[in-house]
């Protein structure tokens, strides 16, 4: 298992990237079995719709798919994604506090399949997301 080289507690979203903390991504918690995450939507993350756009949501659980999948793999093991795909149930407005949480679906040596369940303050379900991530040796 990779131990993130990070300050005490939760990684935020700057140690992650640099986009992570452009979307204001909020870093709970974050194991090799479960990463849970923050977002508040802002106006600068909106669709022409008024709600957030749907790469917001997809770039939320692509950062958590990888940063399990980080915390799952060897230091000297990178990772990158090979396959997302969403589905949208609900929309998500300005100002609500979005919750997402990854979990592993299959971790093995050279993939690890990561479902992200992205939910509205209300606790409904906004979107599930669930993507492949390769592992990358050295």
């Amino acid at each position: 298992m990779t131990e993130l080289n990070l300050p005490p507690g939760p990684p935020q979203a700057n140690d992650i990237s640099a986009f992570a903390g452009m979307i204001g991504l909020r870093v709970i918690s974050a194991t090799a079995t479960r990463v849970e995450a923050e977002l508040t939507v802002r106006p600068d993350l909106l669709n022409r719709n008024g709600v957030l756009h749907g790469g917001a949501i997809m770039a939320l659980a692509d950062i958590l798919g990888g940063l399990g999948t980080v915390t799952a793999i060897r230091p000297d093991q990178s990772t990158t994604t090979v396959e997302s795909k969403t589905n949208f149930f609900r929309p998500l407005v300005l100002g609500e506090v979005v919750r997402a949480i990854s979990e592993p679906l299959h971790q093995g040596r050279r993939t690890q399949v990561w479902q992200t369940s992205v939910r509205r303050g209300d606790g409904k379900l906004a979107a599930q997301i669930t993507q492949t991530q390769m592992v990358l040796e050295p």
